[in-house]
């Protein structure tokens, strides 16, 4: 029997160590019983996979939630299907709301996290969640969850910038995210080749040129953010590599925390300043 209070699991390899070894005999991993390699090593297995997509959808319908329950005006149930119960400008600019008007003139650097979680609308999340939920499970075996979760936040950052250097007023929506998952896989369907690899560039392919043609026949479509965040995902599928030629690496690892834990700060922050506003008026 063995003395659980002497012992652990290896967080890489999951095999059975003595607490105090300065490297794991198995797999070499250095200090293994300290918190921060629990924290590095976390986000495998098909379980936190799963928990990583969750989490992403859920906070995105929670902030919706969020922004239709502070709307001063209460929720519009407009007969136009875009406009079906959707926040007003107030509560959207309070929660993190990007564009040229918050970035410059209220210098509001913070949204180009924000506004990847917020929508206008119950046809716009749900078709930005959608197309999430159908990449994810791809991102996420190909790339892993903490490079997945880097690529949706940086693309969407860079989506946001683009946009307000284009000069758009006002922005928000996970589209410019979910298109850096799509640049992100096109590059690895190119990338990987073979037969697998060409019917995920094909694919995928299709969807970039759908979302494109999309954003041209629809008026009021952040085409600059789109553009941006697939370009953004492409070269961070470069340089970020995928599981088959490169394994995910302490470095990839700290930079999804570091995102993870940027968006729960911007979001945080935002949620309290929005209610503190909106309970003072």
């Amino acid at each position: 029997m063995t003395d659980a209070r002497t012992t652990i699991l290896c967080p890489k390899c999951r095999q059975l160590i003595a607490r105090d070894e300065v490297r794991c005999p198995h797999c070499g991993l250095r200090r293994p019983a300290s918190g921060l390699q629990r924290l590095l090593q976390a986000g495998g297995g098909a379980a936190s996979a799963s928990s990583w997509m969750r989490a992403i959808l859920f906070t995105n319908i929670g902030m919706f939630l969020i922004s239709l329950l502070i709307s001063p005006k209460g929720i519009r149930f407009s007969a136009n299907p875009l406009y079906f119960l959707s926040p007003d400008n107030g509560s959207l600019f309070l929660l993190g709301a990007s564009g040229a008007i918050p970035f410059y003139r209220y210098h509001r650097w913070w949204t180009l996290v924000a506004a990847n979680y917020l929508h206008g609308g119950m046809l716009h999340i749900f078709f930005n969640m959608a197309a999430f939920w159908q990449l994810a499970p791809l991102i996420l075996r190909e790339f892993g969850p903490w490079r997945m979760f880097a690529i949706y936040t940086i693309s969407g950052i860079v989506g946001f910038w683009v946009s307000c250097l284009a000069g758009v007023p006002l922005t928000i929506g996970a589209s410019a995210a979910v298109c850096g998952l799509i640049g992100a896989a096109i590059y690895f369907g190119r990338a990987r080749g073979g037969a697998y690899g060409r019917a995920v560039f094909r694919q995928l392919g299709g969807w970039a040129i759908g979302i494109l043609l999309f954003g041209l026949l629809i008026p009021g479509i952040n085409n600059w953010g789109h553009v941006a965040g697939f370009a953004a995902g492409v070269l961070l599928g470069y340089f970020l590599g995928y599981t088959e030629r490169r394994a995910q690496t302490s470095l990839h690892k700290a930079l999804g925390i570091f995102c993870a834990l940027l968006t729960v700060l911007v979001l945080g922050a935002d949620i309290v300043f929005a209610l503190m506003y909106r309970m003072a008026g």
